[in-house]
């Protein structure tokens, strides 16, 4: 057996044995005085080896404990944030006008309302909320909140394509429409169908259900509530006054005291001036419209012999951007006067500085307005205080000649339910998908073109103003032109805002 190492250091002499007499004394105080004897036996080496082998076995059961609580502990705060957030799910009664919607995955009847990958936040009933604030402060009590198809998850709207899906029917009349029919006074006559005597209204019951995920139910207070402060302003042609007279209708139908609703010039006609605002008092808040036709401005200049020419200067935004530079949240739309003869011809009535083109391609002059606007944006808005959408191009359903050659729609009273009869893709929504990929601002494209063109039923055809005729056929004889281009109120541009809505509650939750 190999001796166990010198206590003393090499040099050093060991000391002399103890005496008879002084091992007799140590002896006896090994009965009175126990700490001399478990002195000794620690500084015996026999005792010292049994002793490291015991502590590296209580250091790994030590260490493996303490392994299992970290692990524990660790387990416990991810499924803390990762817990789905639940909301009322939408109504049962649906009916796809299309195809049914087969996967699983695009119809669950239990997909959680949850926000996103990195964070999930619980708001079950009775758990600690992160958003129990005034905004969601009881979502799964309110029965409007997302209806009954089906709960909704944030984390899967923001993977899927919100705008592939199908119109479905919701026939449960305290979810849609969002606000009754006739009831808004804010609706131009010429989108108002109800009060100009259209009666079928099949058209006011649907809504988008997206292929993989579920939308909620635009909540008006709690939209309310998100634009506490702000400015909510849409800029663009007559589809946006469109969609900015159905935000205004959504929102003033949750509003008890409806009085605290009103423009802030007193107006109630909506189609002279280049500029509205909506003021909701209680919230501080403003919904307004600007006028916009091309984003780009119209222009006059002068010809050689001292005449006015009208002219669309490319190479500038229109004249009251500085107006809604600073506004919270932007929503701008162009394309359909983009259409008209003079613009698609080109001939003399482009501009850029002092060139007037004689002749330009309209593609490539949508493309350098749509360049325009996206310089605009990135050099004046401000990402993390504003939120910029653009809502794409809607399509129009005139059936035998266009809106100014006899062109008609009032017969129709069903979606559109095979995709081959869908117009193509607009070619200026190409144009402008490719500018907006060159933008340093993030951009929210509500790329409203395909599923708007299922919606041949929800235009105001002859019920664009009011008429003291009582038959369709009457109606009929005295209207030249009919609208198949704008959409009726409740209807399809309630959607649009919803969409926008789902945006601004994932951006919500992500902040």
């Amino acid at each position: 057996m190999t001796k166990p190492p010198p206590l003393l250091s090499p040099g050093r002499s060991r000391p002399p044995a103890p005496s008879p007499t002084t091992e007799k004394h140590f002896s006896s105080l090994r009965g009175i005085n126990p700490i001399i004897e478990l002195t000794n036996k620690l500084f015996s080496p026999t005792f010292s080896s049994s002793l490291r082998i015991r502590s590296s076995i209580v250091f790994a059961y030590g260490f493996g404990l303490c392994f299992a609580i970290v692990l524990c502990i660790l387990l416990f705060v991810f499924n803390t944030y990762h817990s789905p957030l639940l909301l009322k799910p939408r109504s049962h009664k649906l009916s796809s006008l299309q195809s049914p919607i087969a996967t699983e995955e695009s119809h669950h009847p239990t997909l959680p309302f949850s926000l996103n990958n990195e964070k999930l936040y619980s708001m079950k009933m009775g758990a600690p909320s992160a958003f129990s604030n005034e905004i969601f402060n009881n979502p799964i009590a309110d029965e409007k909140e997302n209806g009954k198809n089906g709960e909704i998850r944030l984390d899967l709207m923001k993977k899927c394509n919100m705008y592939n899906g199908n119109w479905v029917r919701d026939d449960d009349d305290d979810l849609y429409p969002l606000y009754p029919a006739g009831s808004c006074p804010y609706i131009d006559e010429q989108f108002n169908c109800y009060l100009n005597g259209r009666r079928d209204n099949g058209y006011e019951k649907l809504r988008w259900q997206p292929n993989g995920c579920n939308i909620p139910r635009l909540n008006g207070k709690k939209m309310l509530k998100l634009l506490k402060g702000k400015r909510l302003v849409y800029v663009g042609d007559s589809l946006n006054r469109n969609m900015w007279e159905s935000m205004v209708c959504i929102l003033r139908n949750s509003v008890e005291d409806k009085s605290k609703v009103f423009e802030a010039s007193g107006r109630n006609e909506f189609r002279s001036e280049g500029w509205y605002s909506f003021v909701f008092a209680d919230y501080n808040c403003s919904v307004e419209f600007f006028k916009s036709t091309f984003l780009v401005q119209e222009w006059e200049s002068k010809g050689i012999d001292g005449s006015k020419k009208l002219t669309l200067r490319l190479d500038i935004l229109e004249r009251s951007s500085d107006s809604y530079r600073g506004a919270d949240i932007l929503v701008f739309n162009t394309g359909h006067w983009w259409t008209r003869r003079r613009t698609s011809r080109g001939k003399g009535y482009f501009q850029e500085g002092s060139i007037v083109y004689n002749k330009l391609n309209i593609r490539t002059a949508f493309a350098k307005a749509m360049k325009t606007w996206t310089n605009w944006v990135d050099t004046n808005v401000d990402p993390t205080k504003s939120t910029v959408f653009f809502r794409g191009y809607s399509p129009a359903h005139f059936r035998g000649g266009k809106w100014d050659s006899g062109g008609k729609c009032d017969k129709e009273t069903e979606p559109i339910k095979n995709e081959s009869s869908l117009s193509e893709y607009p070619l200026k929504m190409r144009i402008l998908e490719q500018v907006i990929e060159q933008m340093k601002t993030p951009i929210v494209y509500l790329n409203i073109s395909t599923m708007t063109d299922y919606r041949k039923d929800a235009h105001p055809s002859i019920y664009r103003k009011s008429n003291v005729s009582t038959t369709a056929e009457e109606i009929r004889l005295s209207m030249i032109n009919q609208d198949c281009s704008h959409w009726c109120l409740p209807g399809v541009p309630d959607v649009w805002n919803e969409l926008i809505y789902a945006h601004l509650l994932i951006k919500h939750y992500d902040s």
